[in-house]
């Protein structure tokens, strides 16, 4: 049995992982042979290119932690936060991630991390003093799941795509060639058009790619625990917290609160349309379906 499998195989979220990155990556190709033809200097960009990716891969997980002010905590530092995830990980058979608390009296959680055997799961001090040990458990129970299905990973490098294509859209002058020469123009106005092209499709495929994942993640987490209703509590526990939260509070977390279990965003309803997650009625209303399936014997 995989390492993880007790969160369950999302055969749906597989998919739209592999989808979203195929559909990226074809995108991607053509963005890089566009900076090309514009700029006439492939090694370069290509080189480039590489690199930004490479570190967006490996330094992700080290910036997100940074940009929240989070600390890596010990077992002594947090030793009933350290208990939950050491039962939750021997149970489902997964590495245990790095555990982190971020100094935030906005009640949340995310995980980052390349792999299994890399990744960390943070909370906040808001969460902490928020939640009851059970719905805590469900909330770091939902965090696991994301790094067991892998889809921490495949999130990471989408947001690469859309980071970067955004970048070049608002500062799209610096792809000019340097100097004032007529013939730069065209080159640079298609590649403005083309990141713009990709930051569309990005934008679109990594919100359905993060709104399944949600759900996925859900699931996962009552089957480990066998307690969906303590999740659906600790949700609506999180989302009247952000309600609560002063907005000064509420920090510009940016590509980061595409990874938070509920996203700040939900304190403001003209954004749900275009928000990184579902909304929070349809999570609690599936988490329904689950517990009644539980209690009927049925098989998640």
């Amino acid at each position: 049995m995989a390492r993880g499998a007790a969160f369950g195989k999302d055969t749906g979220l597989q998919f739209r992982m592999g989808l979203t990155l195929f559909g990226l990556g074809l995108v991607y190709a053509v963005f890089a042979a566009v900076i090309v033809v514009a700029t006439k200097q492939a090694a370069a960009v290509v080189l480039i290119l590489g690199v930004l990716l490479v570190i967006q891969t490996f330094a992700a997980d080290k910036l997100a932690l940074h940009a929240m002010h989070a600390r890596e905590v010990t077992p002594e530092q947090a030793p009933e936060l350290h208990a939950l995830i050491d039962r939750l990980c021997l149970q489902a058979d997964l590495p245990k991630p790095k555990v982190a608390v971020a100094d935030d009296r906005m009640p949340n959680a995310f995980a980052v991390g390349r792999s299994q055997k890399a990744s960390t799961v943070c909370v906040t001090t808001g969460l902490l003093e928020l939640l009851p040990p059970a719905e805590l458990e469900g909330v770091l129970a939902h965090e696991l799941a994301h790094i067991a299905h892998r889809d921490v990973l495949v999130m990471t490098v989408a947001s690469f795509f859309a980071s970067l294509a955004a970048v070049i859209v608002q500062n799209g002058i610096w792809f000019g060639g340097g100097d004032d020469r007529d013939d730069d123009g065209p080159g640079l106005l298609a590649v403005i058009a083309v990141a713009a092209l990709v930051y569309a499709i990005s934008f679109l495929l990594l919100r359905a790619l993060s709104r399944y994942r949600e759900y996925a993640a859900d699931r996962g987490a009552a089957q480990v625990t066998g307690r969906p209703s303590a999740l659906a509590a600790a949700l609506v526990r999180i989302s009247d917290g952000i309600q609560r939260t002063p907005d000064r509070d509420l920090r510009e977390v940016g590509a980061v609160q595409a990874f938070y279990i509920v996203p700040p965003s939900v304190k403001n309803a003209a954004t749900q349309l275009f928000s990184t997650h579902p909304p929070t009625e349809k999570r609690l209303a599936a988490l329904q379906r689950i517990e009644t399936q539980l209690q009927a014997g049925r098989t998640v």
